[in-house]
């Protein structure tokens, strides 16, 4: 396998230095971290990829304008910047900025909760907008194709909304109980995996059909972009500036962790096509949750840095770059055997850790085990997507299964090299070859919201 396939569409002229440890060393870290991965020190990692979430290095460029920023408190100038981009990018006619994307969903999701007893449907659901939309009082319904759960079968677009079912499900529950259908773009929780343009095109026509609001969940808008420029028909002499554009046009809300394809370390974003009570709305809540409307919880300096990462996120060396990066890494795992989320999504590689480690049983949380080994082994420090994640039902209290125990091997934007990939599908190829020698974890301490951010465990004797 050739190793470079895709050099790198920059230069780099600022370095950070990295740590190494010894395994001796890190098994009195992880333990000390209740063995969860989220309460590491970053100085004790040596390659992370807990998350592409504000993670990733800000250009010349963006460090440049943020000198520019405007730090008044109403009407900065760096606002009124960042709204012409926002406006641009979408076409919609209102913008409300946020500190991150969690912020954005506190703000938006429960103006559309009416009443008790409502749902929101979603291709699925990713942890914070799952428990935004529970806090909102609602219930969160997953609605993803059943190719989703097919690891080895090739499909162009895995992340898409199961239509049948969408409709099933409207019509079950009645269309009056449903806030709202999110679209997430990609589908993180199935993989990374990319929507296509007729996917959401449909899902809005059954929108329409059923007067109910299309929300898109696009921290990664980007990449399922230009997914859908080199796999779908139509699409390829499209710009991604083009492609985005027609995405934002099927939907009513856009919400977005700016943290991911914006390139920059803080930041979230309201859009509402032209619903001006339902922007009235938010623009009240984030007074109280985020701070003034012409700033959201951002300094002048974020929003100056968000307006130009846009439009560098959307650049197409970047991406395809971006995106061999992620597929280079899944090849050298899936060639050695390891089971993964194939094709390759387009911000992670997902180790599908049931099939890892089947004597581990969903509520001893395969996934962490294969997790904390790997950074036992290697230094690596990634983050379990299954059934920890997914939590406890919100009425029963039972652990709830996922269908799928992922570890995200998640890899920061223009941060790492190919060389770094080359350590990491070390680290977890040899973990693969004494997976049988692996136990799984219970709880010390259990967070009763979002509780693999916080919790504390223990291995299963």
């Amino acid at each position: 396998m050739d190793k470079k396939y895709v050099a790198e569409p920059y230069r780099i002229k600022m370095v950070e230095p990295l740590f190494e440890t010894t395994k001796e060393e890190r098994i009195k870290l992880l333990k000390s971290a209740g063995y969860n991965p989220f309460a590491l020190r970053s100085h004790d990692v040596y390659v992370d990829l807990l998350t592409d979430s504000g993670t990733g290095a800000m250009s010349q460029q963006q460090w440049s304008m943020m000198m520019l920023g405007d730090e008044a408190y109403a009407g900065s100038s760096s606002f009124y910047r960042l709204e012409k981009v926002v406006k641009e990018i979408t076409g919609y006619q209102y913008f409300i900025p946020a500190h991150q994307g969690r912020g954005a969903e506190k703000v938006l999701l429960p103006q559309l909760v009416t009443k008790e007893n409502m749902y929101y449907i979603s291709n699925t659901h990713f942890d914070t907008t799952r428990a935004h939309v529970e806090l909102a009082g609602a219930r969160a319904l997953d609605c993803v194709i059943d190719e989703c759960f097919d690891l080895d079968k090739y499909h162009d677009f895995k992340g898409n909304m199961d239509l049948v079912k969408l409709e099933h499900l409207i019509n079950e529950k009645g269309k009056e109980n449903i806030a709202g259908i999110i679209m997430t773009v990609t589908n993180n929780s199935a993989g990374g995996q990319p929507v296509s343009m007729e996917n959401i095109r449909k899902t809005s026509e059954i929108c329409q059909k059923y007067q109910l609001k299309l929300i898109i969940d696009g921290a990664r808008f980007s990449e399922n972009s230009y997914f859908i420029k080199t796999r779908e028909k139509g699409y390829q002499n499209k710009t991604i500036k083009e492609i985005a554009l027609e995405m934002f046009g099927y939907a009513d809300v856009f919400l977005m962790s700016a943290k991911k394809d914006a390139l920059v370390n803080m930041g979230g974003i309201i859009a509402i096509k032209n619903d001006r009570e339902l922007f009235l709305k938010a623009q009240t809540m984030v007074v109280p949750y985020e701070g003034f409307p012409s700033y959201g919880g951002l300094s002048g300096r974020d929003m100056e840095a968000l307006a130009v990462g846009l439009k560098e996120g959307m650049e197409e060396d970047y991406l395809k770059h971006r995106l061999d990066q992620v597929r280079y890494l899944g090849e050298k795992l899936k060639a050695a055997g390891v089971p993964i989320q194939y094709p390759v999504g387009g911000h992670a590689v997902f180790v599908e850790c049931k099939s890892f480690c089947p004597h581990i049983p969903f509520y001893q949380f395969p996934a962490l085990a294969v997790t904390n080994e790997l950074y036992l082994e290697a230094g690596v420090r990634a983050v379990e997507i299954g059934s920890l994640l997914l939590g406890r039902d919100p009425d029963t209290k039972e652990n709830l299964e996922s269908k799928m125990e992922f570890m995200r091997l998640t890899i920061p934007r223009r941060v790492y090299t190919y060389n770094h990939l080359d350590v990491v599908a070390l680290g977890v190829i040899n973990v693969y070859e004494k997976r049988k020698e692996l136990k799984g974890y219970t709880f010390l301490e259990e967070a009763p919201i979002l509780r693999h951010f916080t919790s504390t465990f223990k291995p299963v004797e």
